[in-house]
């Protein structure tokens, strides 16, 4: 009987804690906002550094908004960036593991990458999740479906001969 009331208050502070952890989620700070979307209008535009100067910017006014961390992954794969858009989804994964977007993101950019094993983990991972009908999982399921992107060569990726040609 001399613990009941420890008990009940021990029991309470857990009950108030857990349901703090699933609340609504937030809107971000009015300014980041607004880089938000003056950003999705750059990518949406094509203009794709704006995008990712705006989403940044964001960033910074409010570092503890996830979402935007999925836009700056979206802007780093559509220039074809996708370990830095993989590096984005996972710092979203570890402030939110269970955010769906995040997970598929993370998966079609790894399948572009090449890397298909680890996206079809993503892929398992989304189904358990939230089922095969969920609109994440159709996303990456496509993305694995349409396999790696294709590989664009660099200058320094082909070397020329190194024999020299002496002319009189």
């Amino acid at each position: 009987m001399r613990f009941a009331p420890a008990a009940a208050a021990l029991s309470l502070a857990l009950a108030v804690t857990a349901s703090a952890g699933f609340g609504a989620e937030r809107d971000p700070a009015p300014r980041a906002a607004m880089l938000l979307a003056e950003g999705q209008a750059s990518l949406d535009a094509g203009e794709t550094q704006a995008a990712i100067d705006a989403f940044e910017a964001a960033l910074t006014v409010d570092p503890g908004y996830t979402p935007t961390l999925l836009r700056l992954a979206e802007a780093a794969r559509s220039e074809g960036l996708q370990g830095k858009a993989i590096s984005y989804y996972r710092e979203a994964l570890v402030r939110e593991p269970r955010n769906y977007a995040a997970i598929s993101g993370e998966g079609a950019a790894l399948a572009e990458k090449g890397a298909m094993e680890k996206a079809r983990l993503n892929l398992a991972k989304l189904e358990s999740l939230c089922g095969t009908g969920c609109e994440e999982t159709r996303s990456l399921a496509a993305a694995i479906a349409t396999g790696p992107s294709e590989r664009v060569l660099t200058a320094e990726a082909v070397m020329p001969d190194a024999e020299a040609v002496q002319s009189n």
